[in-house]
């Protein structure tokens, strides 16, 4: 949209470099062309701005098919004014010269034109289409028709409009319809769905079958690995029990032998001590028969009285203390007798009591 500033009796248009402003001054063209500035006088002036930048002109409408369903064309359209020229002589762009507004609707022209010829392409190529036709293929089918016949269309090309492009966005049946339709593939897809959650779950199933015979065979490893430990201690108690018997005869025999040896030992100690013992004793007696013999030597050398003396000091010897000794002729004849036996002699004592 052009900018006019006022003053006084005069205005100043600005407009865009993509405007295009023709200034008709007293049925004379005073200025063409785009980015215009110029001062004009709002009574004698009159003003028209093309627009020559790209415009899009969206599409929502409805068409049937050959089976008589109903569907919606979604679509978008981009175009230009090529020749703004022939635009303002075939299409009212005046704008007011005092706020530079369009005085007329001349885009929603444009955008109307187009809209019905995209609208009357469109409509007669559903009609020949069947609805799953037109809900497959539609799309590339209408933009492709769509955009041929707006290239090649003269009304277009006398008011100056080139299309750009063409863009089908969606192309819908109602929503019953759509959902009827949509049934087949979505039980298709729950059948998918259901075929892989089956096979989800034998996979799981077969996962925990095969866990649990690796568990049965853990266990059946463990039980045999018990057995077998239970066998190595079994042989172990054995070994260390037959070790210990042997261990244990052993040492017996060595007691065995041990006291064996000791008796055998202590019985020639004993018998050598017993020689020896025996051989003293003999020593012994003979010395002690010898010196018995040598004592009574010297008594039969010696007079009768002397051994009397004799006799009578190794009886006080051995002799309790006596106070008082009666001798009588009969305890004196009885000793001499035995002193006489002892000295292998016989001789005549004649004793007197006191």
């Amino acid at each position: 949209m052009a900018d006019i500033t006022k003053r006084l009796f005069l205005r100043h248009l600005r407009a865009n470099p993509t405007s295009h402003v023709r200034h008709v001054r007293n049925g004379k063209v005073a200025h063409d062309g785009a980015g215009q500035a110029f001062w004009f006088r709002p009574l004698t002036a009159s003003l028209s701005e093309v627009p020559m930048d790209d415009r899009e002109q969206p599409l929502l409408f409805h068409a049937r098919t050959s089976d008589f369903q109903d569907v919606t064309v979604q679509a978008t359209i981009a175009y230009r004014i090529t020749d703004p020229a022939t635009a303002a002589a075939r299409i009212d762009f005046a704008i007011d010269p005092n706020t530079g507004t369009w005085i007329g609707l001349p885009l929603e022209q444009i955008g109307g034109l187009l809209t019905q010829l995209a609208q009357q392409h469109t409509l007669q190529l559903v009609a020949g289409m069947s609805l799953p036709a037109a809900l497959a293929d539609g799309v590339a089918a209408i933009h492709e028709r769509v955009a041929s016949g707006l290239t090649t269309d003269a009304r277009l090309a006398d008011i100056g409009v080139a299309v750009a492009d063409v863009r089908v966005i969606a192309v819908r049946a109602e929503s019953d319809v759509e959902r009827a339709l949509q049934t087949p593939a979505r039980e298709l897809i729950q059948q998918d769905a259901d075929k892989a959650t089956f096979e989800r779950r034998a996979v799981a199933v077969e996962r925990e079958r095969a866990i649990a015979e690796n568990e049965l065979q853990n266990q059946i490893e463990l039980a045999r690995r018990e057995e077998q430990l239970v066998s190595q201690k079994g042989q172990n108690e054995r070994k260390r029990a037959e070790e210990q018997g042997a261990a244990e005869r052993i040492a017996a025999t060595a007691a065995a032998e041990t006291a064996t040896i000791a008796a055998d030992a202590k019985a020639r100690n004993d018998r050598l001590h017993a020689a020896v013992k025996a051989e003293t004793t003999r020593d012994v007696g003979i010395a002690h028969a010898e010196a018995e013999a040598a004592h009574l030597a010297a008594y039969r050398e010696l007079e009768a009285a002397t051994i009397l003396g004799l006799v009578v000091k190794e009886l006080a010897g051995n002799l309790p203390s006596i106070g008082t000794l009666n001798l009588t002729p009969d305890l004196l004849t009885t000793l001499f007798a035995g002193l006489s036996e002892r000295l292998g002699t016989s001789p005549a004592v004649t004793t007197q009591g006191t």
